[in-house]
């Protein structure tokens, strides 16, 4: 099925243009245009969005997103809006991503029921999961999905860049129940290179969202040469702890992809060190999916080191929360359990 168009939120008139505000883009638009994401235009006195689709339908486990501190186990529905506002030259998921930005990436996207996803998700007490693209762009879709859910106890999660204005925080917040921010550096100059836009809205998103009562973890690319490094890594760290040392911090291990095929994956030295640098600033977990086995998977309790949830790659062990405390010394982990 074609391209489909629908009416957007999050645009205002100004100086004879039709801002969008969703992402600090902030583009400015004449008729007919589309924003540097490829799926937003204007039309008229309004906006539109293409992203009320999906390119994927398929269910994986929360773990996946990955969320290590929301309701482990669940099952997702993953859908997959094509679009994003980052152009990340290591983007495995380009294919779906840089619609609208490449000329070789064509729309597969299929239009999305809400209802009807709300009760397969139901049916097997899952929640809904945007993710492989930027689910921001589909704020439109988020809301339809929440509100559908609210009655059978589905939740919307999203795997996110986290480059939203403050405006798409105050609306994406009643209606995310979880999300894991993509923090990449904080460097200027490295996260321009990256992804061609700034690092600062990323960090305000994430702390927004927070206030608002969303449930925030932080993923981390370790790209050999540019932000595997700890002059990457600690400020990271630093700034992740000033908000809140419970915040999950997962350390992503690069694989070469896109405009970096032929590219060294990353070292298991670098992922160890990570770690080791992600407490020593003083976060309480630190992840790493695979490389690093079920040590660098599962969560302990931050006071004695127990382990309070196991897990295997992509999915969960066991939970050992005792009433959702450690079962040795009585803390309770921070998270959505």
């Amino acid at each position: 099925m074609g391209l489909q168009w629908t009416p957007a939120v999050l645009h205002r008139q100004r100086h004879g243009r039709v801002q969008c505000v969703l992402c600090p883009f902030r583009c400015s638009l004449k008729d007919g245009e589309t924003g540097l994401c490829g799926v937003r235009r204007r039309a008229g006195d309004r906006m539109e969005t293409a992203t009320f689709a999906s390119s994927v339908r398929h269910w994986d486990t929360v773990e996946r997103k990955p969320l290590y501190h929301f309701r482990p186990g669940t099952p997702c529905l993953t859908l997959a809006a094509p679009g994003c506002t980052f152009a990340c030259d290591y983007c495995i998921n380009h294919r779906m991503s840089q619609y609208g930005r490449e000329d070789s990436v064509g729309w597969d996207a299929e239009p999305v029921d809400p209802d009807e996803v709300v009760r397969e998700a139901a049916a097997r007490s899952g929640c809904v999961a945007i993710s492989y693209t930027e689910p921001s762009l589909a704020l439109e879709l988020t809301v339809a999905l929440a509100e559908s859910g609210r009655a059978h106890g589905v939740d919307v999660v999203w795997k996110s860049n986290g480059f939203l204005t403050p405006e798409a925080v105050e609306l994406a917040a009643p209606h995310v129940a979880a999300v894991n921010v993509d923090l990449k550096t904080l460097d200027e100059h490295d996260h321009r290179e990256l992804t061609g836009a700034r690092p600062g809205p990323v960090l305000d998103a994430l702390t927004g969202l927070r206030e608002r009562g969303v449930w925030v973890e932080v993923s981390t690319p370790l790209i050999p040469s540019l932000t595997a490094g700890e002059e990457t890594l600690r400020p990271i760290a630093r700034a992740l702890a000033a908000l809140d040392p419970a915040i999950p911090w997962h350390l992503v291990r690069a694989t070469p992809a896109h405009r970096r095929t032929g590219h060294a994956p990353t070292s298991v030295a670098a992922l160890e060190a990570g770690v080791r640098t992600g407490h020593e600033e003083g976060l309480r977990y630190v992840y790493v999916e695979r490389a690093l086995g079920a040590a660098g998977r599962d969560t302990r309790c931050h006071t004695c080191r127990t382990t309070v949830v196991a897990r295997d790659v992509w999915a969960l062990g066991d939970i050992l929360l005792d009433h959702g405390r450690c079962p040795d010394c009585g803390t309770a982990p921070e998270g959505r359990w």
